[in-house]
């Protein structure tokens, strides 16, 4: 074992070393940027930092408890800040200040659609999944159902949007670090696989939980200091920056109302349906709810993760704001030196430039580095989320029906890990040219409407049976990804066809009530005598996701 942790820590830091002493990004497509050599220094002291975690954490995972859920033993601070880690991407960190700086208080109301979903994981479901689950979402969903078509249908849809997700950060990660740090596309791919791989295949949950916590704390504090370097240039006063900002932008005074999202109001309640009920459908944030000691703690990790992610969106809209007047008022930062024209780098790049213009290399380094630590942290839960779904819930429940020894678990998980990887690579060095955007809504469409109907109403309604979960998830699975591959953002920008043959660019307000739909009519149609028994021991379930009794309990602190 020692051998492999040694091995496994040889293997990322060679990643690094590689990635430090890679050339400039040759790609024609966006300008090639010069090595960021701060950027680089330090990510290799992160990469540092979290070999060492790895390295401590690979003793301390024995067990599938302690691979899949760092044997329980995380606190609820420490949970919500990890929860938060999982949630604040290089997109929330780019994307949305972007997207601030081009359409003014839209990025805020888009914003409001993701935190939205909190709320619902708070009240609605935090203490039921840590009373009732053990290591994945697919233990609430068959507990009293059919464990074998259950369990593949949860593994199913789970892969699908880890899958979908990884898909959208390795491209994000590749052309992101393309243009931060100077370096190759396929280097920064191939870097991210194998440190990911490396973290949790060594580590598991602890290791990815720890890697999680610090990136969280780098991009809380990065980002509020690129904020407050920022806000003092204006004497911190908020009033004068919007004052400022309408001023220049092209909105003018529309800069601070609702706008475009809201043109199509089909599309606007789609997205934020899909928004909302995808983040209590996503595995990877499900997952980390099995990692606290009780439900009291599930609760205070939730509590906690949308103080920060709350947080951090005022700090991302006051960047967007900022950087109306500090970027785009700068003739430095344009191609060609043309205020108005086209941001060096591209559009995503409002932050960064920010960081530079009141920071200067320095802080735009540490972002830089934040922002690659962040797709890293990102990649390593879902991978995590991956491999449970496959070695978990296929393996030890589906195929082995639970006879599977602990060994035999932890061993398939990990070369899930390897396979899932290098799958990401794979697709990652592959779809290098395309379009992904979608991807990410894809994934949230998918969480949206095949995982979270399936997961509440196993919760909360005693009349679910095993044929009404499978028509209710795989409808909801198909529904979401048929929606999506007609629309306009597959159709037509990737397929090449002329017209969308469906309208509208967010599946979830139509895939989600055909999934309920159709659990409820089939569970309704289902008068099997399997279906009154599993009616029948709704009863027991509902007792312990009240009260936690039999739940699984901590194993370790960590």
């Amino acid at each position: 074992m020692r051998v492999l942790n040694r091995l496994g820590l040889a293997l990322g830091l060679l990643a690094a070393t590689v990635m430090a002493h890679a050339g400039p990004a040759l790609d024609g497509i966006q300008e090639k940027q010069a090595t960021n050599w701060h950027a680089i220094i330090m990510f290799l002291l992160f990469v540092a930092l979290t070999m060492g975690i790895t390295y401590w954490a690979a003793g301390r995972t024995k067990s599938t408890s302690d691979f899949y859920t760092a044997g329980g033993g995380i606190t609820g601070f420490q949970n919500g800040l990890a929860i938060a880690g999982d949630y604040m991407s290089a997109a929330t960190l780019l994307g949305l200040s972007a997207m601030v700086y081009g359409q003014g208080y839209d990025g805020y109301i888009y914003m409001l659609a993701f935190f939205a979903g909190w709320p619902i994981i708070l009240f609605l479901m935090a203490e039921r999944l840590r009373n009732l689950g053990r290591f994945t979402f697919s233990d609430i969903t068959a507990y009293r159902l059919d464990q074998g078509s259950v369990r593949t249908m949860a593994a199913i849809s789970s892969l699908t949007v880890v899958c979908f997700y990884l898909l959208a950060q390795m491209v994000g990660a590749g052309q992101l670090i393309k243009l931060l740090f100077g370096l190759e596309y396929t280097v920064a791919i191939f870097a991210v696989g194998i440190l990911m791989m490396v973290y949790v295949i060594f580590g598991g949950m602890v290791a990815t939980t720890w890697v999680q916590i610090i990136k969280a704390c780098m991009l809380l504090v990065g980002g509020t200091l690129v904020a407050i370097l920022a806000m003092s240039r204006f004497g911190f006063s908020y009033s004068s920056v919007v004052q400022q900002a309408t001023a220049v932008h092209k909105l003018g005074p529309k800069l601070m109302y609702p706008g475009s999202l809201l043109a199509d109001p089909v599309t606007a309640i789609s997205l934020g349906l899909g928004l909302m009920f995808g983040t209590a459908g996503l595995p990877h944030i499900l997952m980390r709810f099995f990692t606290v000691t009780n439900a009291k703690e599930a609760r205070k990790s939730v509590l906690y993760a949308s103080g920060f992610v709350s947080y951090f969106f005022n700090v991302i809209f006051l960047l967007g704001l900022t950087g109306i007047i500090i970027v785009g008022q700068n003739a430095s930062f344009f191609e060609g030196g043309k205020i108005g024209g086209k941001l060096i780098g591209g559009g995503n790049m409002v932050a960064m430039h920010l960081a530079k213009a009141v920071g200067g290399n320095l802080l735009l380094g540490f972002l830089a580095a934040v922002a690659f630590a962040t797709i890293l942290a990102v990649v390593s839960g879902l991978a995590l989320a991956g491999a449970s779904a496959i070695s978990h819930d296929l393996y030890a429940r589906v195929i082995m029906k639970g006879k599977a020894s602990e060994t035999t678990e932890i061993k398939v998980s990990r070369i899930a890990v390897i396979c899932l990887g290098f799958i990401a690579i794979v697709l990652g060095i592959l779809f290098e040219k395309q379009n992904i955007a979608f991807m990410v809504g894809l994934a949230f469409g998918v969480a949206a409407a095949a995982n979270f109907p399936v997961l509440i109403l196993s919760m909360y309604w005693k009349g679910l049976t095993t044929r009404g979960a499978l028509w209710g998830g795989y409808g909801g699975l198909v529904s979401a990804v048929v929606f999506v591959v007609l629309s306009k953002s597959v159709w037509v920008d990737v397929i090449g066809r002329k017209a969308a043959l469906f309208p509208y660019g967010q599946p979830a307000i139509f895939a989600m009530p055909i999934a309920f739909l159709l659990a409820f009519i089939f569970s309704k149609l289902d008068g099997s005598e399997r279906a009154k028994q599993e009616i029948e021991a709704f009863e027991d379930q509902y007792v312990r996701g009240q009260t936690g009794f039999g739940a699984a309990t901590a194993t370790n602190k960590h």
